[in-house]
């Protein structure tokens, strides 16, 4: 449980709609009732069955991809327990079918859980933002859809700025700000549920003795517990558990970057970092340290100024033509 962490802050639209500052911003918010206009929403105030019918209005048999898990994982879909393997099998499936079968569960005193996560909506259900979207000033924004049960989606983090809107039911957020990161036990960075790294506490009921830095966590964690209409601003790279609380659960999420689309995710850098840096001699990694200190982390005016302009090569402000060129000599550095 997330017993001790303060409630996310709360704040206002402006006209409906949200400022570009606010889209900027680097702390988490939450927005009352942004969405309650929506018809999803409504449909789901009204019933599970009322919103199901809604997004089968817009259903053009689409495929997906869903988690499927028993009863006993009590719908957290994580790892086996040696971690070499998971607690749910994945499955491609018809989104007509998914809901089918949510409909089933809805009826068992021990349901299973089913999950479909981070669907595109115009592919799944094309038409549905016609009615039921946040206007997010011009931003190229990709929007996804979340459909599922009762279900728990593990602590991790997600490089774009992300928008989640609960359409359908109640979720609860807890938010852990980018500095945690030594104190959420985070697993493999390439073998994971769904292709993020994932903390291995499990924040409804964490083991303090496996744990005891979580305990730190904790005291900067925030929540935040939502209802139908209510949207969450997660900024990039800050840490989110996500709960699913009812039997029915819609969240349509809208995620976007503030860098250009050509620019490459910092991931790759980390994983080459571990091919390249991480078992060097200890002298030779505090060496690297102090370069990517001096180039990338804290570089000032004084860093290039010996250098003409147009000698700065690789050094010189990235555009599209220089990533191009970038990539093209990493790529034929590393398949020597």
């Amino acid at each position: 449980m997330a017993a001790c962490a303060k409630p996310v802050r709360e704040v206002a639209a402006v006209d409906g709609r949200l400022p570009d500052e606010m889209l900027r911003a680097t702390a988490p918010y939450i927005v009352r009732g942004l969405a309650t206009d929506w018809p999803l929403v409504r449909a789901g105030r009204e019933s599970p069955e009322a919103a199901d019918a809604y997004l089968r209005e817009f259903y053009r048999d689409a495929t997906v991809n869903a988690m499927l898990g028993p009863p006993q994982i009590d719908g957290r879909f994580f790892y086996n327990e040696g971690i070499t393997g998971f607690n749910f099998q994945s499955v491609r499936a018809r989104l007509d079918q998914v809901l089918d079968e949510l409909a089933v569960q809805r009826g068992r005193a021990e349901p299973g859980a089913v999950y479909v996560g981070s669907t595109s909506v115009d592919t799944a259900l094309p038409g549905l933002r016609a009615a039921n979207d946040v206007d997010l000033g011009g931003r190229d924004a990709l929007a996804s859809i979340w459909i599922g049960n009762r279900t728990v989606v593990a602590t991790h983090y997600d490089l774009p700025d992300n928008l989640a809107v609960v359409a359908v039911g109640e979720r609860r957020f807890t938010l852990f700000p980018p500095d945690q990161l030594k104190n959420l036990y985070v697993g493999p960075l390439d073998f994971n549920p769904a292709g993020q790294a994932i903390s291995l506490v499990d924040v409804r009921e964490p083991d303090f003795e496996r744990f005891p830095r979580y305990a730190e966590a904790l005291e900067h964690a925030q929540v935040a517990q939502m209802g139908p209409g209510d949207a969450l601003f997660v900024p990039s790279m800050w840490w989110h558990h996500v709960e699913a609380l009812s039997a029915f659960n819609v969240l349509v999420n809208y995620w976007w970057r503030q860098s250009p689309d050509w620019m490459d995710t910092p991931t790759n850098a980390l994983m080459l970092a571990l091919l390249t840096m991480r078992d060097l001699p200890p002298a030779q990694r505090r060496a690297w340290q102090e370069i990517f200190r001096h180039y990338i982390f804290e570089p000032d005016a004084a860093t290039l100024a010996h250098l003409p302009e147009d000698a700065r090569y690789a050094l010189s402000p990235l555009d599209e033509d220089g990533a191009r060129v970038l990539r093209g000599q990493l790529l034929r550095r590393i398949n020597r």
